[in-house]
């Protein structure tokens, strides 16, 4: 059968023209009758701005209402979905690069990468990774600042099989000693590309600045550390983080909850249950305000500038929260990006961050990267930005728009069964206050003007900031052409060492080149 286009082709010029006009005639009727039906039921607003919506209303889930315990305790969030045969479980373990040794930094995570890598005490890794494929089944193991997590995603028919891998994986590692070479090299390639980008530099010197190089949060591995690890080590950290009473278990998919804890009681039968992990232990070192550089000869200077923050559980967070997002966090709407992007063109992408930390304060900082002679003026605005926040109200469009970005985007946070686990999750592991999700909205929707001044007279005080610049310091530090600013109204600057990638230890500065002595005159 011709299609429409195809026998219109095929007629002669002037039947084309009466096919095409009846065929319009036939389209403007049918589109003027639905209008009429609709003018009769709807009525259409004048113009976009005057269109109203029914409130969004969205209830959160509560944790509880998914939660389980397994006879040994262990805690299991469950969520059914049978969309699909698919079920995806994750194992969740207090734990991570925090546990590691001062001498040994990178020991978690190279352990959680070996314990995927390298096969198990009675299978290879090449035998696990061959019976993985064959089932179509992505299993990884990882690990984090404070807690490490390993999952399964598979098919539902190869769930049994894929956990039983799993579970072995994590009880009897096997740390594959040609893995394990191959794993120190790529980790040593990785340690000697760290000062080839200068976000790479300035993340490690702020993290020192932040929290002293002692803490796990700074901690950096060097390469001494990774080429002393052992199997015995990798060994006692696997079974430090992974085993039954430091373990939450969430699972979504295709199965049923009635029969899912019998089956993991089976998977976990025989694995003795050990202590919970302790939490994180907060950081000791105070930051100290000033101008810091790392100089490195490339034409743009990275600038962060802040200090630290508050607890998750402080009464000013939901303030806090608002005042970075007028302030920076907001995109293109906050103040930051207006000021350095927008209205004089300094960076491409410049903004503020905020994080209250859940088990110590946790850190505010802004940042940019700029060329050179405009970093001093960048820094200026947005330090005018940190004072006019302190000194005049937020305008009534700003704060509802601020509002609006974390109201309406509220249920996203749920928007996926995986997702809403995690939450359920992380608030377990961190004791987060119950009822906080329920009240979150309305704790947003009850900051004034007058509270985020507050809050920033309390907390975004100039004078406590630290500022790290990564760049060309003879070129930044004297400003822009126009005279607008230099880095010395920021006060005097400390230059921070340039480390060697591999131990991390500063790198001695180039002694100037001796001048070579006049050759003694010679008489003819």
């Amino acid at each position: 059968m011709n299609c429409p286009t195809t026998h219109i082709a095929n007629q002669p010029a002037n039947l084309k023209k009466d096919i095409i006009m009846k065929t319009t005639l036939t389209i403007i009727a049918a589109v003027s009758m639905a209008s009429s039906a609709l003018a009769g039921t709807t009525t259409i607003p004048p113009r976009p701005e005057t269109i109203t919506y029914p409130p969004l209303t969205f209830t959160p889930p509560k944790g509880s209402e998914y939660r389980t315990t397994l006879s040994d305790g262990t805690p299991v969030y469950m969520v059914p979905s049978h969309e699909f045969p698919l079920i995806n479980l994750t194992i969740t373990c207090m734990g991570g690069s925090d546990l590691d040794p001062a001498d040994r930094a990178g020991l978690a995570a190279m352990t959680t990468s070996m314990m995927r890598r390298g096969g198990t005490k009675e299978m290879n890794a090449d035998q696990v990774d061959e019976k993985l494929e064959f089932m179509a089944t992505n299993l990884g193991i990882r690990s984090n600042d404070w807690n490490s997590a390993a999952s399964i995603d598979c098919l539902k028919s190869n769930f049994d099989a894929s956990l039983a891998i799993l579970i072995d994986l994590l009880k009897n590692p096997g740390f594959d000693d040609a893995k394990f070479k191959i794993a120190k090299g790529d980790a040593m390639e990785a340690l000697k590309q760290r000062n080839d980008d200068a976000a790479s530099i300035s993340g490690r010197e702020w993290a020192y600045l932040v929290y002293g190089e002692d803490h796990f949060e700074s901690r950096q591995p060097t390469g001494a550390g990774i080429e002393a690890i052992t199997d015995d080590e990798m060994e006692d950290m696997a079974e430090k983080i992974f085993h039954p009473g430091n373990m939450i278990i969430s699972i979504t998919g295709d199965f049923d909850p009635k029969t899912m804890p019998a089956t993991l009681e089976k998977a976990l039968a025989g694995w003795a249950k050990g202590a919970k992990g302790a939490q994180p232990v907060a950081p000791t070192h105070e930051m100290k305000p000033g101008v810091y550089f790392v100089e490195k000869d490339i034409p743009q200077g990275k600038v962060t500038i802040g200090l630290r923050s508050i607890q998750r559980e402080n009464p000013d967070f939901y303030a806090y929260t608002i005042m970075n997002e007028i302030l920076g966090g907001g995109g293109f709407s906050s103040r930051i990006m207006q000021r350095v992007r927008s209205d004089e063109g300094l960076a491409y992408s410049a903004g503020s961050g905020f994080r209250a930390g859940a088990f110590y304060p946790g850190i505010f900082r802004a940042a940019y990267e700029s060329k050179s002679p405009t970093v001093a003026l960048a820094a200026k605005l947005i330090f005018e930005e940190f004072v006019r926040m302190r000194t005049t109200l937020v305008s009534p469009s700003e704060l509802e728009t601020a509002k609006n970005s974390f109201i309406e985007t509220f249920p996203s946070t749920f928007a996926s069964k995986a997702g809403m686990l995690g939450v359920f999750v992380s608030d377990e592991w961190t004791n987060r206050p119950a009822g906080y999700w329920e009240n979150y909205r309305e704790k947003i929707r009850a900051v004034t003007p007058e509270d985020i001044q507050r809050v920033a007279q309390k907390y975004l005080d100039p004078s406590k900031m630290t500022i790290l610049v990564v760049g060309k310091w003879s070129d930044i530090s004297k400003g822009d052409l126009q005279g607008r600013a230099t880095m010395e109204q920021f006060g005097s600057a400390t230059q921070l060492p340039m480390r060697d990638p591999i131990s991390l230890k500063p790198i001695a500065a180039a002694a100037p080149t001796p001048t070579a002595a006049p050759a003694p005159a010679t008489g003819g």
